[in-house]
């Protein structure tokens, strides 16, 4: 009998990866990538029409391409037949949601709305919507809205009724022909069986979905007629591990594999790699490190967390609470601080010591003592996700002199990321929902500088993703418990998942030098970010010249 295979499909922010995996122990038999060609849409749509500030959008299209070129081309990689494979899943970023007609054809594909930039799927980092979330959140608070408790007392600008909303007031002719509001994690599945599903992760964490969606009383108190979104969402909710349904006959012809095969239900990045770093047991938070960083757990622990991204039971996997948080900036604000503040003589130094120059920043960076630079950063470049879930903050870099380097700000701004994993943990931990264990996943796993930092900073024990294909791990190991393979996605996860224990531990010596800056870092927080509108006064006077 020949190998049985299952493929995981990854969609990203910026590419979608495919990996076919052994159903027995979870080997990684060959990989494929494809870049999305239009990117991410920040200025303008393809036509030129140009888009507001803080838009994000992407074109479906892009997404049927991956599965058209990846999954051929990892199974070639692999040496694997196609009649091996036993089922497919995917995750996508969340929440990353479009409007489609009732068939399930995105609307910016129709004729007449490809210059609409509302009939266009908005990616999870579409911020354009804070107004509307600001609004969501103080109606909700003001009329007790049970479900806000849910999510730690805010919603944030990425979410689906948030960005909804937005569509409904900006551009209501849409809104009106939008049969379906629904995630892309959703909508690659309809593309694959030919029918719709919604998952139960998504709708709970992005859709604000507790045993039933917010009242059309209270929807239309927000704005008369949004309450007909619900019937753009309404559909019965799968967990995870769950078969969608069969892979239909253009899905086959999409992808290359065989007709009627298991379609696991649609899931999230971050959560469905949980189950591919054996992250599954109360106490161990995963923290899926990238561009963002998203921070999922579970618990036995029903508890009230602060500016957290949800609670929702049997959210990850069966029979505990999940939990989300995260930062809505890590490798993005690195990357910034690249483009922006590297002088020619280390561009020159790198380029001759054949380094990247993430690699020569570090390595000076690495030379240093814990606080030697004399500096706190704020990592809001991009907006605080947990706890404060406010998109209109921005980062702050406290202490500078004259004699301040580059590497000096790097490692601020490291350490600022993982300050801001401190503050999240903190957060749980003082609502009674503990935190034994820190499981790294992730691109962020290549600097083993930043992981002992990440260690040192939140004292405690940190594991790591044996994989670099972690989501894409996690869907597989979740296509093979919807093709039978596996009883649940616990044994699936026991079976396949890989992880290293304790590859980093706290040093105590730094540990307590980094409670110092982290005592900075928690003044700055809470001034910058509770007390003081000063940021929303400098976005406003930006805006305003804009």
């Amino acid at each position: 009998m020949s190998q049985q295979v299952v493929i995981g499909v990854d969609y990203g922010t910026l590419s979608g990866r495919a990996v076919v995996v052994a159903v027995e122990d979870g080997s990684e038999l060959g990989s494929a990538v494809f870049e999305y060609p239009h990117a991410v849409l920040e200025q303008r749509l393809p036509s030129g029409s140009p888009l507001g500030h803080a838009w994000a959008l992407q074109v479906p299209a892009d997404w049927r391409e991956v599965l058209r070129r990846t999954v051929p081309a990892a199974l070639e990689a692999a040496g694997v037949r196609p009649d091996q494979v036993i089922g497919i899943g995917t995750d996508f970023t969340a929440c990353t949601v479009l409007p489609t007609n009732a068939e399930g054809v995105p609307l910016c594909e129709l004729d007449g709305l490809a210059d609409r930039p509302h009939a266009y799927p908005k990616l999870w980092k579409h911020h354009a919507a804070q107004g509307q979330a600001d609004r969501i959140n103080a109606l909700a608070e003001e009329r007790g809205e049970p479900w806000l408790r849910r999510y730690g007392g805010k919603i944030s600008s990425e979410w689906q009724f948030a960005k909804a909303l937005q569509v409904l007031e900006e551009d209501p002719e849409v809104f009106g022909l939008a049969a379906r509001w629904i995630e892309a994690a959703d909508w690659i599945i309809w593309e694959l069986c030919g029918r719709e599903t919604r998952n139960l992760c998504t709708a709970g964490y992005k859709g604000v979905y507790q045993d039933g969606y917010p009242s059309k009383e209270y929807l239309e108190a927000l704005s008369p007629g949004f309450s007909a979104l619900l019937a753009k969402i309404d559909h019965p909710l799968s967990a995870m591990g769950e078969r969608a349904g069969g892979l239909s006959a253009a899905g086959a012809a999409l992808t290359g594999l065989p007709e009627g095969i298991a379609v696991a239900i649609g899931n999230v990045d971050a959560h469905v790699t949980a189950v591919a770093a054996q992250a599954v047991e109360p106490g161990q938070m995963l923290a899926v490190m990238g561009t963002s960083t998203c921070h999922v757990m579970n618990s036995d622990a029903l508890g009230e967390v602060p500016g957290m991204c949800g609670v929702v039971e049997n959210g990850i996997v069966p029979g505990l609470w999940g939990y989300e948080a995260g930062q809505s900036g890590v490798g993005d604000i690195f990357a910034w601080f690249l483009r922006c503040g590297l002088p020619p003589e280390y561009v020159a130094e790198a380029s001759e010591r054949g380094l990247s120059g993430h690699e020569l920043l570090t390595e000076k960076a690495a030379r240093q003592a814990v606080g030697q630079h004399g500096l706190v950063a704020l990592d809001w470049h991009n907006g605080n996700r947990s706890i404060l879930v406010d998109h209109d903050l921005s980062g702050v870099l406290v202490g500078c002199t004259l004699g301040t380097t580059p590497e000096d700000i790097y490692r601020a701004l490291l350490e600022a990321t993982a300050f801001g994993t401190r503050t999240i943990i903190d957060a749980f931990e003082r609502a009674g929902v503990g935190v034994g264990e820190l499981v790294v996943a992730g691109g962020l796993l290549r600097s083993p500088f930043l992981m002992q930092l990440y260690a040192d900073v939140t004292r405690r024990p940190l594991s790591t993703l044996d994989s670099e294909q972690g989501p894409a791990l996690g869907s597989a190991i979740h296509a093979a418990v919807a093709a039978g393979a596996h009883p649940g996605v616990r044994a699936a996860s026991a079976a396949m998942g890989r992880i290293h224990r304790n590859a980093y531990v706290p040093d105590p010596r730094r540990a307590d030098a980094y409670d110092a800056l982290y005592a900075v870092y928690t003044e700055l927080h809470d001034h910058f970010g509770r007390h003081g509108g000063v940021l929303h006064t400098l976005r406003g006077i930006r805006d305003a010249a804009s």
